[in-house]
């Protein structure tokens, strides 16, 4: 569970709050309409791993039914998510790296009807990436580290770390250097 921890410090931090992360403050913040979501996916993810796929799908459920949120279990998530809102999300993405921020109405999955959840049909979000409201990431894509992706945005094709994805079909309109 040390990706909730990472998860929740993470929203600590984005709220300006620089209070010790003490475990009554972890406990607390289970309970956040912002954290709660991402505690349920940290359960099924978990239940899942221990090969107890049912279980796992039981809190996917509770997350659509509670928070209109949909992610499977299957998807690699590192620690330091963070779901400001949750409606009308599916997570549905081969791997999403760390201090990934996701805002509301997003799609990451594969092109094709999928109930297998055949990886290499599905994006993988890098690093520190911003995915703005509405975006969808369809297919076997790859989002660099720290790229942004514009609200409802369709992004087709890769998206090149630290750049920023806008439009339908989505295009990079602008892109950072960084001297190594």
């Amino acid at each position: 569970m040390n990706k909730l921890r990472l998860d929740i410090e993470r929203f600590h931090q984005l709220s300006g709050n620089t209070e010790l992360i003490t475990p009554f403050i972890l406990l607390r913040s289970c309970f956040n309409p912002r954290i709660a979501p991402v505690v349920v996916i940290r359960l099924s993810e978990y239940f899942y791993q221990k090969k107890l796929g049912f279980i796992a799908k039981l809190f996917s459920l509770i997350n659509v039914i509670f928070f209109g949120l949909e992610s499977s279990p299957r998807v690699q998530i590192a620690g330091g998510l963070f779901l400001p809102h949750t409606v009308g999300t599916v997570i549905g993405a081969e791997r999403i790296g760390k201090n990934v921020t996701i805002m509301q109405g997003v799609t990451l999955g594969a092109k094709e009807p999928d109930m297998y959840f055949t990886t290499g049909t599905r994006p993988v979000i890098g690093n520190h990436v911003l995915i703005g409201a509405g975006a969808k990431i369809i297919g076997n894509i790859t989002v660099g580290d720290y790229a942004k992706i514009g609200a409802n945005a369709v992004v087709l094709q890769d998206v090149p770390a630290n750049s920023l994805a806008v439009g339908v079909p989505a295009k990079i309109v602008s892109q950072k250097q960084v001297n190594d």
